[in-house]
């Protein structure tokens, strides 16, 4: 692919567009190790070689992260008193990332982060009802019959109920375990569920979207790049 060399360290978080420009034409990039000040040179992305201030800048399309979201921070790009998802990305080459989809504050697990639109629009179109599982504890005794109204289609006070979903029990106590998978994604869905029926959401952590399941080595805060396979069963 080739594009503008501004773009191509724009695009890489070497400053904005105009500030990089300023640095091309003062000197401060070179390509293939031939200084070059203007800022539309054509760079072939695969091939050509790319320093600016001295440094290699490397091109990525696309990135992705998974990201094992602790309690505590807010699924978004950028917020002014909270502290983002994209904060705890600390290698990240492309400035245009974003979260696919949203985890509540106090929900940890699983989350994708990306810059690819057409990638998150299919995990996340209601059309598509990606599965997306969650371990969650519960006040209240789950049992075998929240089972089938879960299967049945929960009402949540929507227009329409929930689609019907897979409900797992690991322990049925005053405090309850269990797994619940779902294939859609509304506001505050699992919690509004469990609410339904009596229960209440002490800890939720979702453990899986689609294909991607979250790396069980991977501590709340802590993230890793996809692997090739995983980004191929996503994509």
């Amino acid at each position: 692919m080739k594009i503008r060399l501004d773009k191509y360290l724009a695009d890489m978080g070497c400053g904005t567009r105009s500030q990089v420009k300023r640095g091309i034409t003062k000197g401060s990039a070179e390509v293939n190790g031939v200084k070059v000040t203007k800022p539309e040179e054509k760079i072939d992305t695969e091939r050509d070689t790319v320093l600016f201030n001295g440094m290699t800048v490397g091109y990525a399309e696309f990135e992705y992260y998974m990201l094992n979201k602790p309690a505590g921070v807010v699924s978004a790009t950028e917020d002014r008193r909270e502290r983002t998802v994209l904060d705890l990305i600390g290698e990240k080459r492309r400035k245009d990332l974003f979260p696919v989809g949203r985890l509540d504050k106090d929900t940890e697990g699983l989350l994708l982060i990306t810059n690819d639109g057409e990638l998150a629009h299919r995990l996340l179109s209601p059309k598509k009802h990606v599965d997306k599982t969650y371990y969650a504890r519960v006040a209240g005794r789950i049992t075998e019959e929240h089972k089938k109204i879960f299967a049945a289609g929960v009402d949540i006070g929507d227009e329409k109920p929930a689609l019907p979903a897979e409900l797992r029990i690991l322990s049925s106590e005053e405090i309850s375990e269990v797994e619940l998978t779902i294939h859609e994604g509304r506001f505050h869905q699992v919690k509004r569920m469990f609410h339904a029926v009596g229960g209440e959401v002490l800890y939720l952590k979702r453990t899986s979207m689609g294909s991607l399941r979250l790396d069980e080595c991977l501590e709340p805060g802590q993230y890793r790049r996809l692997t090739e396979d995983e980004i191929r069963a996503l994509c």
